[in-house]
């Protein structure tokens, strides 16, 4: 599941160094909830390094429901990096429970022994291969991935055809920079252009737009 918010013209953050707040209170809480019902969640080593976020359940009520399920109190916290460039002194290695890195061979001598007991690092061979990434948490019991950025993971996964859902938050605002981030980058998507997703949800949440797309099934326009 690809969870974004996005501007009008499809940015997911300015150029500035401070995080543009795209996503309202609102939003924010029904993110937290659909992080309290995934396995796991994924972002980037850009998205770590830019955003510095914990990626925990907020809320006290959803994380007593996963742990009278059986569950841990969060996902299990995933973070996707080719070149092994972590800080462990952001937060996210500090809070929460289980932590996963999956990186590179060349990656994985990079991080050294830097995250010792703050995460296992899983080297997937010279290159980053989404398809074994996705086969090994779901080894690991993950059924649902919850997958929050950055730009380029969701082009990887939406390209090699790897998404069966997207949630996007539409703010109404327009960011318009060349150097800011977008939700997509130029990538061979299944289809093509002439590939319309299914729109399967629409809703509204104060002044944003939440729709939700299925990539994999057609629409019945026409």
């Amino acid at each position: 599941m690809l969870s974004v918010a996005v501007s009008i013209d499809g940015y997911i953050d300015d150029a500035s160094p401070d995080r543009l707040m795209l996503s309202n209170a609102a939003d924010f809480d029904r993110v937290d909830a659909l992080r309290a019902d995934s396995d796991a969640i994924l972002i980037g080593a850009e998205t770590l390094r830019r955003d510095n976020p914990r990626l925990l359940v907020n809320s006290a009520d959803r994380r007593l429901h996963r742990v009278a399920a059986g569950k841990p109190d969060h996902p299990v916290r995933v973070i996707v990096t080719a070149g092994g460039d972590l800080d462990p002194a952001l937060r996210f290695w500090h809070s929460g429970g289980e932590r996963l890195v999956y990186t590179t061979d060349s990656g994985a001598v990079r991080i050294g022994d830097t995250l010792h007991g703050l995460a296992e690092v899983v080297s997937l061979g010279a290159a980053i291969d989404f398809g074994e990434l996705l086969d090994d948490l779901g080894k690991r019991g993950v059924a649902r991935l919850m997958v929050e950025g950055g730009g380029s993971i969701h082009t990887a996964l939406l390209s090699a055809g790897l998404a069966d859902e997207i949630w996007m938050a539409v703010a109404p605002l327009v960011v318009g920079d060349p150097a800011a981030p977008r939700f997509l980058g130029p990538a061979a998507f299944p289809g093509g252009p002439n590939h319309r997703m299914q729109l399967a949800d629409v809703g509204r949440i104060g002044d944003i737009a939440l729709l939700r797309y299925l990539p994999k099934e057609d629409s019945d326009v026409g």
